[in-house]
């Protein structure tokens, strides 16, 4: 769906605003007969052929969503019946934008714990359905995606060099649903009221976005007992080009280093590192000893980052 899309539908922006503002150009959105299950199916079924690794092999699937088919039961767990991964535990993970490092984080503790050999870690999204495509301030930033991936026990040596989440729970009604929960049940009033949809305060989200996706760079260098030269390429959170940009120039990196795809996707939320994962190694961007820096912050707010080297 490309801006000038949006004016065709009557919400007052056009193609030069978005694009001054996100960076963004075109973001892809469902189809009526798709669904987060069946669109995360198709992604792990692409990385379970990517790796070598069959349905029956996988013992855990971490589900990074905000924007799940039903509130209940869980998303992994619709996966897990679509794939016939019939002995993986299953759960979700709430952490947004940052969704797929913590899916990431919690993944490595399995596999270093003996819980688990291979664990598939998904972040997906269908966050065009969960917005009020009346607020211009939201409706434009957001696309639907799946990202699927396969974590695995190193059999050349440690694969994440460090990794760092955090969160601030105070922040929350800076971006946020403030209906549709226990607390405030989903009712005829709270979607005359447009509270059922995200509603965000951009200029206080860009600002702890970018003040705290360097906070996560700076931890990971740290952890990894590594400098900015060290790092081949850095795949962040895709929500915004300034704050992408803003980034990495704190970090120290060369935007030529840096991946963006947000102008083709949108934010796409707990997808979007995956996804932006995916097309850097398929375009060569990432081989065999390649250094990676992950970077990622959202609703919570939570934010986190890894170094991986592949």
């Amino acid at each position: 769906m490309t801006n000038d899309e949006f004016v065709a539908i009557g919400i007052d922006t056009n193609d030069a605003w978005i694009r001054d503002r996100t960076g963004i150009r075109e973001r892809h959105v469902a189809g009526p007969d798709e669904t987060l299950t069946s669109l995360a199916a198709t992604a792990s079924r692409i990385a379970m052929t990517d790796a070598g690794v069959a349905a029956s092999e996988i013992d855990a699937i971490v589900m990074a969503t905000v924007s799940p088919d039903h509130l209940l039961p869980a998303a992994a767990v619709e996966v897990q019946a679509a794939l016939g991964a019939t002995r993986a535990a299953a759960f979700d993970v709430g952490a947004a934008c940052t969704g797929w490092i913590y899916g990431v984080v919690v993944a490595e503790g399995l596999v270093a714990t003996g819980t688990a050999e291979t664990v598939l870690v998904i972040g997906g999204e269908l966050l065009t359905r969960i917005v009020n495509w009346k607020d211009r301030n939201t409706c434009v930033l957001f696309g639907d995606g799946v990202g699927a991936t396969i974590v695995k026990r190193s059999q050349k040596g440690r694969g994440v060099l460090s990794s760092y989440i955090r969160s601030d729970g105070t922040l929350a009604k800076l971006l946020w649903r403030p209906s549709g929960g226990g607390a405030n049940p989903v009712s005829e009033a709270t979607l005359a009221d447009g509270s059922f949809w995200v509603q965000m305060q951009g200029r206080e989200v860009f600002k702890h976005a970018v003040r705290s996706m360097a906070d996560a760079c700076d931890r990971a260098l740290d952890g990894a007992k590594l400098s900015a030269d060290s790092i081949d390429l850095v795949i962040p959170h895709q929500a915004n080009t300034r704050i992408i940009e803003a980034t990495a120039k704190h970090a120290g990196i060369s935007m030529n280093k840096v991946y963006v795809n947000v102008d083709r996707y949108g934010n796409t939320s707990a997808a979007s590192i995956p996804i932006a994962l995916d097309e850097a190694r398929r375009a060569g961007r990432i081989t065999d000893g390649s250094t990676v820096m992950f970077v990622g912050f959202g609703a919570g707010f939570t934010w986190g980052s890894l170094v991986v080297r592949f």
